[in-house]
C-alpha cells in the first residue's frame, strides 16, 4: 500500500493535519499532495513556535532592548515577528542575534554590568537546550542572564485542538518534538479522541507511509521514524526540563489560552526568569479565554491576517486575502508568513 492507494483513494473525505513546521516544508519539497486523492486534505497546524507567539511579547523584547542596561538575545527568525505596531527589525536598541542559547554564557562573563535577557521560545524540542543554559548560569553565579519565556508544548496544543472539535481526522506528529517525547506520549490523547496519531520523520518515503496509515484510519499511535524517534523519547532531556520548569497555563496567538501548556522556571530558579506584569502576556493562572475556540481581544490578529485560522488548520494560507500581496516575507503581517517553520512562508517560495 503507497501511493497508488492514496491518490485513488475513494473513502470518506479527510483532513490530516502535519503540525510540525518541518513537515510542511517537506511536504512541499517532496511534491507529496501531487500523490494524493482530492479526498485527502493536508493542513497546517501550530508547530511553529515563532508563529504562535503572540503580539505583545513582541512589545515586550522590544521594550526589554530599549532599556540601557539590557540586552536582548534572540534568534534570527524573530527580528521580523510584528508586535502590535512594529518588529525587533524596526526597534532602536540593545539587540543581538544568536546562534545558540550559550552564547549568553560568554557574553554573561564578559560584560557583567549588563542583564542579557533571552528571548526563549520554542517546543519541548529546545526547552532541554534552555534548562541547561539557566543550571550553567547559577553554577558560574551569572545572575545577569534572564529568560523571558514563550516556553510551550506542542503536544497540549495538539489535545486543546482535539478538545475544542477542531475538524481533524488524523495527526501526523511532530517528528522533532517526538524525539523528545517519545511516541508513547500521544496514546492518551489517541484513546481519548479516537483519532490515528501518526510520528512521520521528513523524507517522501516517511511522509507518504505515514499519509497511508493516517488514510486507513486505524485509531491508535504509529512510528514511522524509529531511526529516531523511540517509545520513551529522550528521558534526560525530559528530566532536566522537569528539574527546572514547571507547568501553567499559556496564550497561543490563534488559540488563546490553552491549560498546562507553558513551561515556567521553577520557584528556585526564579532569579533567572524575566518577568513582565500584564494581561496580554502568558500566564500560570486561567484566563477568560480558558478552552474556548476563539482568542481574547487583546491577541486579535491584524487586520484582514488569518494567521490563526493558518495555524488551526481552517484555510490554507494563499486563501488569506494578504497572501503574497501586502503579506510577504519581506514584508510580513503575520509570523506565519516570516518564520522558516511557517506555513505561509512555505507556500509562498513554492507560489512565487
Amino acid at each position: 500500500m503507497g501511493s497508488a492507494f492514496l491518490k485513488n483513494y475513494n473513502g470518506p473525505a479527510l483532513r490530516i493535519m502535519e503540525v510540525c513546521g518541518t513537515h510542511t516544508a517537506a511536504i512541499f519539497k517532496n511534491g507529496i499532495r501531487s500523490f494524493l486523492s482530492p479526498k485527502i486534505k493536508l493542513v497546517s497546524g501550530p508547530g511553529c513556535p515563532v508563529c504562535v507567539t503572540i503580539p505583545s511579547y513582541i512589545d515586550h523584547c522590544i521594550e526589554i532592548c530599549q532599556r540601557p542596561d539590557q540586552e536582548l538575545l534572540c534568534f534570527g527568525d524573530l527580528l521580523k515577528v510584528p508586535g502590535t505596531e512594529k518588529t525587533l527589525s524596526d526597534a532602536k536598541g540593545r539587540i543581538r542575534m544568536i546562534w545558540s542559547p550559550f552564547d549568553a554564557i560568554d557574553l554573561a562573563e564578559k560584560d557583567p554590568d549588563t542583564v542579557f535577557v533571552v528571548a526563549a521560545i520554542g517546543f519541548e524540542t529546545t526547552i532541554p537546550a534552555f534548562a541547561l543554559l539557566i543550571e550553567e548560569a547559577k553554577a558560574r553565579g551569572l545572575h545577569n542572564i534572564k529568560l523571558f519565556t514563550s516556553l510551550k508544548s506542542a503536544i497540549k496544543a495538539i489535545g486543546w485542538i482535539c478538545a475544542v472539535g477542531e475538524d481533524i481526522d488524523a495527526f501526523l506528529c511532530p517528528g522533532h518534538v517526538s524525539v523528545i517525547t517519545g511516541s508513547d506520549a500521544y496514546i492518551p490523547l489517541a484513546e481519548k479522541y479516537k483519532k490515528p496519531f501518526i510520528v512521520a520523520g521528513f523524507e517522501g518515503e516517511h511522509l507518504l507511509k505515514a499519509i497511508c496509515a493516517a488514510a486507513e484510519g486505524v485509531v491508535g499511535v504509529q512510528n514511522f521514524y524509529p531511526e529516531a524517534v523511540s517509545p520513551e523519547g529522550n528521558i534526560k532531556a525530559r528530566e532536566i526540563t522537569d528539574k527546572l520548569f514547571v507547568t501553567g497555563d499559556a496564550v497561543w496567538r490563534g488559540l488563546g489560552t490553552v491549560p498546562d501548556s507553558g513551561y515556567y522556571l521553577r520557584e528556585e530558579y526564579q532569579s533567572f526568569e524575566f518577568e513582565v506584569m500584564s494581561p496580554c502576556q502568558m500566564t500560570k493562572e486561567p484566563s477568560p479565554c480558558h478552552m474556548t475556540k476563539e482568542p481574547s481581544p487583546c491577541h486579535a490578529e491584524p487586520s484582514g491576517c488569518r494567521c490563526g485560522d493558518v495555524i488551526l488548520g481552517r484555510i490554507d494560507p494563499d486563501e488569506c486575502p494578504l497572501f503574497g500581496k501586502t503579506c510577504t516575507p519581506m514584508s510580513a503581517v503575520g509570523p506565519c508568513m516570516v518564520s522558516s517553520e511557517g506555513a505561509c512562508g512555505t507556500w509562498y517560495k513554492s507560489s512565487f
